[in-house]
C-alpha cells in the first residue's frame, strides 16, 4: 500500500527555551556564561532575547533528548530554565517591539534530502 502525506501537525513540533541568569562577576564566572552560551548556539539555538534562547524540534522525543544534553551542559552557578512548548502554542506568543506588534518567528521549514 501507498504510504498517505500527513501535514506536520502544530501539536507535533515542538519548540525548546533556555532560560538563564548566570553570574559574571568573576573571571571563571564569565568563562562560564560564555561556554554555555557558546554551547546553546553549537546545538542549533538561536538567541530571542538576552538571555533566552530557543530551538525548534519535530518532535517530542527529540525535544527530551536535547533536554538531557542541556542538562548535562549546565553552568556550575546560576539558574538555568527549561521550558519546552507546542508549535501551536508558540504561534499563539504576542511579540511586540515598542508598541509595535510583530508577528512570531515561524518554524524552520522541512529539509528534503535525497
Amino acid at each position: 500500500m501507498g504510504e498517505t502525506f500527513c501535514p506536520m501537525s502544530g501539536y507535533k513540533g515542538m519548540w525548546l527555551f533556555v532560560f538563564f541568569d548566570l553570574p559574571v562577576k568573576t573571571k571563571t564566572e564569565r568563562r562560564s556564561y560564555t561556554t554555555f552560551r557558546k554551547d546553546l548556539l553549537r546545538e542549533g539555538f538561536s538567541q530571542m532575547q538576552f538571555s533566552v534562547y530557543a530551538r525548534y524540534f519535530e518532535d517530542a522525543d527529540l525535544t527530551e533528548r536535547k533536554k538531557n544534553l542541556i542538562c548535562q551542559l549546565l553552568p556550575p552557578k546560576g539558574q538555568v530554565r527549561l521550558l519546552a512548548v507546542t508549535d501551536a502554542q508558540f504561534g499563539k506568543m504576542l511579540v511586540f517591539h515598542g508598541k509595535k506588534r510583530q508577528t512570531a518567528e515561524k518554524a524552520p521549514g522541512q529539509i528534503l534530502l535525497f
